[in-house]
């Protein structure tokens, strides 16, 4: 056999024992690629990782009395059984970072969302970055698989600690800092300088940035509140476009001793700067926009979602109901 032949045998057997640990896919449906080995049955893949081959074959449109072949593409799914997003495990597994390649004008926001609403805190401490500092093509540990060292060779990849990637440590809260308002159950914004990113809250945050995390009855008034229309004001140049509608809040750490307002809104350009005003009080805010609002059902129908430190200046409190604004840029 030519000496080219082998090498190329040798590199494809290396390649296949090396499985894609890049999650496929979307909420409900994560998968992971994995490419058929010589002699792997669906029981050897099934115990590399963790997975019974009953969960396997229907998620490819298969039988089990249907055999493998070499080279054939396997999708794996991503169960509670063998994926973890809360770092939890049993007593005889381990766990296997899995990762997203981020895509040209996908924001955190976007991969928590298609990645079960993984907390975007979580993204930031298992990859050591802050969420405005995404970049097209990097890969995002977005969860973990769950492998039994004494079944699975992917356990050589195992991390030893979660905790070990964290960017910064916990700090308390100083004087000058900004303290960090309410959580609502569907977004939060968290801010870092003139930056801040949309958050997903349905899970459990933990802390990923040095800014000081409070406790709700920590929290700062709402009543007095005016930073005479904000940071951003002298910043907006003053547009033709308006449009007018519903619009609620979101939480946000920025805002409350600096009068910097964020805002989500679709079709508009992410670092536009807004005039809002509420149609009630009369009030009016500036506000950056951060990205779009989500596809989620609490969006439905809103023009536009404001921090609440914007929110509070405009008179509309710190709730969650909804307010009729005006929107120029």
């Amino acid at each position: 056999m030519p000496i080219l032949t082998i090498v190329s045998l040798f590199l494809s057997g290396f390649v296949w024992a090396q499985p894609s640990l890049e999650v496929k896919g979307s909420t409900p449906d994560l998968y992971l690629q994995h490419k058929v080995e010589p002699k792997e049955t669906w029981f050897s893949v099934g115990r590399l990782y963790n997975l019974h081959p009953r969960d396997i074959a229907p998620f490819n449109n298969t039988d089990l009395n249907n055999g493998l072949k070499i080279g054939q593409d396997l999708k794996i799914p991503l169960r509670a059984v063998n994926f973890s997003q809360d770092e939890k495990k049993a007593a005889d597994e381990v766990l296997v970072p899995v990762y997203h390649v981020v895509a040209e004008g996908e924001w955190m926001f976007r991969v928590s969302t298609n990645h079960n609403k993984v907390a975007l805190e979580k993204l930031e401490k298992w990859n050591g970055i802050t969420r405005n500092q995404i970049r097209p093509g990097m890969k995002l540990v977005v969860g973990f698989l769950k492998v039994k060292p004494a079944q699975s060779a992917l356990a050589s990849k195992a991390v030893q600690s979660t905790a070990a990637t964290a960017p910064a440590p916990v700090v308390s809260p100083a004087p000058n800092n900004q303290p960090k308002a309410p959580i609502p159950p569907a977004q939060e914004v968290k801010s870092s300088g003139d930056n801040a990113a949309v958050a997903n809250t349905n899970q459990p945050a933990s802390t990923a940035a040095p800014a000081p995390v409070l406790k709700q009855e920590e929290l700062p008034g709402t009543s007095s509140i005016n930073f005479n229309g904000g940071f951003f004001r002298s910043n907006f140049r003053n547009g033709s476009k308006t449009a007018s509608g519903s619009a609620t809040i979101f939480r946000s750490t920025s805002g409350w001793q600096d009068g910097k307002y964020y805002a989500l809104m679709d079709n508009v350009p992410v670092g536009t700067i807004v005039q809002i005003k509420h149609a009630g009080t009369n009030k009016i805010v500036y506000a950056k926009v951060l990205g779009q609002l989500s596809a989620i059902k609490e969006n439905a129908g809103l023009l536009l979602r404001v921090s609440n430190a914007a929110a509070a200046e405009l008179g509309a409190g710190n709730g969650d109901s909804r307010f009729t604004v005006e929107v120029r840029y």
